[in-house]
């Protein structure tokens, strides 16, 4: 009996061991991928991390961009918030679309990743990036286009407009 286990147990080595590439002695390995082409590393200024744009808040004259007039007036009260105010769970309202925000600190396109669940709205349930821009918390779709901007007027409640002008409001 010991005498068969031990044979069966030495043919699954043997055959085994002849399935390995490394002991066979073949040298039949897959071939390298190709190295990837670089650029060399260039110099120039870096833009400012508060997320304000070139040309300051008036426009971009480099480009013709009129950034002053896609921005939401500032409400008497509007308080200043932080990144991390903005973290987590919200409920956001518009019009007759009611469903959840999320916030996090991870970066995106346009600033930092959000995304929505429960949003009938497709302009809302395409909510990708929030970033703050001084007061305003300001919320794009994937392409970096502004999908509503808001201005908090508690800790916990946010209010303003869709790119369309229809009432926003974020809260907890």
């Amino acid at each position: 009996m010991m005498r068969n286990a031990t044979i069966v147990v030495g043919l699954c080595i043997l055959v085994g061991m002849t399935g390995c590439q490394r002991l066979s002695g073949s040298r039949q390995y897959a071939a390298p991928l190709p190295a990837t082409p670089t650029t060399p590393v260039g110099q120039g200024d870096l833009q400012p991390l508060d997320g304000a744009v070139p040309g300051g808040l008036y426009g971009d004259t480099a480009t013709g961009t009129d950034v002053a007039a896609n921005t939401l007036a500032e409400p008497t009260g509007a308080i200043e918030v932080s990144r991390s105010d903005m973290l987590g769970g919200w409920k956001l309202s518009s019009g007759t679309d009611n469903c959840m925000a999320f916030m996090t600190l991870t970066t995106w396109s346009g600033g930092y990743r959000a995304n929505t669940r429960g949003c009938a709205s497709p302009l809302l349930s395409g909510i990708s990036a929030w970033d703050l821009s001084g007061k305003q918390v300001v919320l794009k779709d994937a392409n970096g286009q502004t999908v509503a901007q808001l201005y908090a007027t508690t800790a916990q409640q946010f209010n303003g407009q869709t790119a369309q002008g229809v009432p926003a409001s974020l809260y907890r």
